[in-house]
């Protein structure tokens, strides 16, 4: 027998059913309440709400668990690469050695930026920040592609997440190439995905950058570890432009923009700008960790505690241990560094943080990955868009295949001024 659950509304008793996830989640379904009552519900900030059934991603951040399509995050880590995990989050189910080799091929084959792009990259000042150019230059891209415009189409789909995953690589490296007065690199055919954007990132003319594989390991990790993450604010966002039935590149675009917002994508940037500023004042953090406690001092301990994670971030743990790998094998004496892992230390130690589940997640370690790379602050949002592509088209892909699906329409609370009339200019007084 199904579960219901019961509301009691002005005399009247509303039966609701209630829904249960593959993972044993539990939902009320109040899509009827409106039509029946009249009433709708008001959750500012939708956390307390399911927008949407998926397949794709499951989060219980109580207990520190993220699967991809039921796989654990820590055996992908392990065991998988970033494109094979793409193809994973796309597709429903692991790729076979054929369908590997056929998508990255295509990854290949599409890698290539139309070269009348090269005037779009010129007309931004050096200043433009990365992800304006970036959200811009993907709905340029569909431009040179017509099919690209069209709405889903099974048989197009394969070809466009294709070329949307591996053209937004290009454009970042454009982007970063262009802002310094460096000539464009490209793509070189025989370099895998993560490998080729690091050439095109750093290498010159006639000397290539010297690609470490522990180095190439370590950002296809970070992509990889930023695949998908349930309904975040970006990934809701391209569901909400993908249920009016706009292509894949504007919905992209606009999981980019929603992706620039500091409290969403620039967490990790915001956790170097807070070491630098440590290091400077000459603290190893001890004092920064006295002040974060103290909610009059301004202080906030950055990449720690998570929206949805009441535990460790099962992410930070694996990127923590990659971090170390990597400065190990690069001889990088980081005084940043040091200073992270004893802001860890004792905030994992400290009851205060303790007690209100304040653990490092994911952006506490990838900034300084990206650091040691030689990535600079202002692209690391961007390096979040390139690994979060695989997310958002698969949720795009969840939207436009499912049968009925209805554009999205959340409700609201009018608190404004009641109905008043129009009042001729010559009669209007200014208000106290």
């Amino acid at each position: 027998m199904s579960k219901t659950a019961k509301l009691e509304l002005e005399s009247k008793s509303l039966t609701l059913p209630v829904v249960v996830g593959s993972e044993g989640e539990h939902g009320i379904d109040i899509s009827t309440l409106r039509q029946q009552t009249g009433y709708i519900t008001l959750d500012d900030g939708y956390g307390n709400t399911g927008s949407c059934s998926s397949k794709i991603t499951f989060i219980d951040g109580d207990k520190g668990i993220l699967q991809y399509r039921g796989y654990p995050i820590e055996e992908l880590a392990l065991k998988s690469t970033f494109v094979e995990t793409a193809y994973l989050l796309i597709y429903g189910e692991l790729p076979t050695v054929a369908q590997l080799n056929h998508f990255s091929n295509l990854l290949t084959e599409n890698e290539m930026l139309h070269e009348n792009m090269k005037r779009h990259f010129e007309s931004f000042p050096p200043s433009a920040h990365p992800m304006a150019i970036l959200s811009s230059m993907i709905n340029a891209t569909s431009c040179y592609h017509p099919r690209l415009m069209e709405g889903y189409k099974a048989e197009n789909f394969t070809l466009q997440a294709a070329r949307l995953i591996s053209k937004v690589r290009t454009i970042a490296a454009y982007s970063y190439r262009q802002a310094r007065g460096f000539p464009i690199i490209y793509p070189k055919t025989t370099y895998k995905y993560t490998a080729n954007f690091l050439h095109m990132l750093f290498s010159q003319p006639y000397r290539d950058y010297e690609l470490k594989p522990e180095v190439v390991r370590a950002l296809d990790l970070i992509f990889l570890l930023h695949a998908d993450h349930e309904q975040n604010c970006s990934t809701s966002t391209v569901r909400m432009i993908a249920s009016s039935q706009a292509n894949l590149f504007a919905c992209a675009a606009g999981g980019v923009c929603a992706l620039w917002g500091p409290l969403h994508g620039g967490a990790n940037q915001a956790v170097i700008e807070m070491l630098e500023d440590i290091h400077k004042s000459g603290d190893d953090g001890s004092r920064f960790i006295a002040a974060a406690k103290d909610k009059t001092s301004g202080k906030r301990l950055m990449g720690f505690g998570h929206r949805v994670y009441k535990n460790y971030d099962p992410r930070a743990k694996i990127i923590k241990e990659q971090c170390d790998k990597l400065l190990s094998v690069l001889h990088i004496n980081d005084p940043l560094l040091d200073i992270a892992k004893h802001l860890e230390e004792a905030a994992l130690r400290d009851s205060y943080f303790v007690e209100r589940k304040l653990y490092p997640n994911v952006d506490f370690y990838s900034g300084i990955i990206m650091r040691a790379i030689g990535i600079p602050p202002e692209m690391f949002t961007v390096i979040f868009a390139i690994g979060r592509m695989p997310g958002w088209i698969a949720n795009y892909k969840e939207i436009a295949e499912t049968q009925g699906s209805r554009i999205y329409r959340p409700r609201q609370i009018y608190t404004g001024p009641t109905i008043r009339h129009f009042v001729p200019l010559e009669q209007r007084t200014q208000k106290a």
